[in-house]
């Protein structure tokens, strides 16, 4: 499948806002709606999944293998150096537990032993559980007629969404998996087929969709409102919707650094935090301007990140490159 710049462009975007987010809160500043680079990762999901199996020939096992390489061995050795820095007491606050572990490790979504959250050990994981759901999903829907996929998707995950609306759940699976933010992933491969179909809208229409859609992302945050998928959800969704308009008008050129950092995400998400915690202790220490740490500490997260896909993340899927994988969140869009 040929690359689509526009979807790279999107996840380096999606993955910066989430450095940014941590790192202000690691150094005292505001940027919550940072967090919504998530909602823009789970519809990327689904518009890929979506378009990449509508041209290549998938059984479930494959899938599911070329999904497993792709995620865990990175996520896992990221969770090895949280719990070795927990045992070497440099988070005094987390409390480590051999189910909490073993849940974090094959993405089972239970509360954390520290504050209770349904977190794993490697906090950012928490969206791989959603994501491991999507792909277990997606791969038993493979075995159906490719015209019932979409709509078998679709129905499962809204009528998890209805039981969550209509049921107070208390297991903490069930409170992930019944949170909207699981229609997400449904949005992505919605969008999917119409790309595939090509029905886009104008450039015109597009460039307006990215504008309400990064003016109501700023909205929410120049006014510090409250916001959950139920409003980022859309808002992503309509981002993604105009920058592939862009892209199927050919208005988007290949550029070096974006295409980078798209590649690069998911082991910018992974290990950006480690660099952010260090350079914000450090910042603190040195009395610092919290800008100045701000800053650095983006920067720090982001270079960090770029160094583990290079060293660990592109050599590993080097490795099983003589099959072709399947791009997704994490993995290069068009590979």
């Amino acid at each position: 499948m040929k690359t689509i710049h526009v979807i790279q462009y999107l996840r380096a975007a999606a993955a910066l806002a989430v450095v940014l987010f941590h790192a202000a809160e690691k150094t005292g500043h505001h940027f919550a709606i940072g967090a919504a680079g998530v909602d823009i990762f789970f519809v990327i999901s689904g518009f890929i999944m979506w378009v990449v199996s509508d041209r290549r020939p998938l059984t479930p096992a494959r899938f599911i293998a070329d999904r497993i390489r792709r995620i865990v061995p990175v996520y896992w050795l990221a969770t090895a150096i949280m719990v070795a820095g927990a045992l070497a007491g440099l988070f005094p606050n987390m409390v480590l537990t051999l189910k909490h572990l073993l849940a974090s490790l094959f993405f089972v979504p239970v509360r954390s032993p520290s504050n209770g959250e349904i977190w794993p050990v490697l906090v950012q994981g928490w969206t791989l559980n959603f994501e491991m759901l999507f792909y277990a999903v997606f791969a038993i829907s493979l075995l159906l007629p490719r015209s019932s996929r979409l709509p078998a998707i679709g129905s499962l995950f809204l009528l998890l969404v209805a039981a969550g609306l209509a049921i107070r759940f208390d297991n903490a699976v069930m409170l992930n998996y019944t949170r909207p933010v699981i229609l997400e992933f449904v949005a992505g491969m919605i969008v999917g087929e119409f790309w595939l179909r090509g029905r886009v809208p104008s450039v015109t229409i597009g460039s307006a969709l990215i504008g309400c859609s990064v003016g109501g992302f700023a909205l929410i945050a120049l006014l510090r409102l409250p916001f959950d998928e139920l409003t980022t959800g859309p808002l992503a969704v309509l981002l993604v919707v105009g920058a592939l308009s862009l892209e199927a008008h050919g208005r988007v050129r290949a550029l070096t650094l974006p295409n980078l950092l798209g590649n690069a995400s998911y082991s910018i998400y992974l290990w950006h935090t480690f660099a952010i915690s260090v350079v914000a202790k450090m910042g603190f220490a040195l009395g610092l301007d919290p800008l100045i740490s701000m800053a650095v500490a983006v920067l720090s997260g982001t270079l960090v990140g770029i160094a583990g896909y290079a060293m660990l993340e592109r050599p590993l899927l080097q490795r099983g490159r003589a099959q072709p994988a399947v791009p997704g969140l994490v993995g290069r869009a068009g590979e």
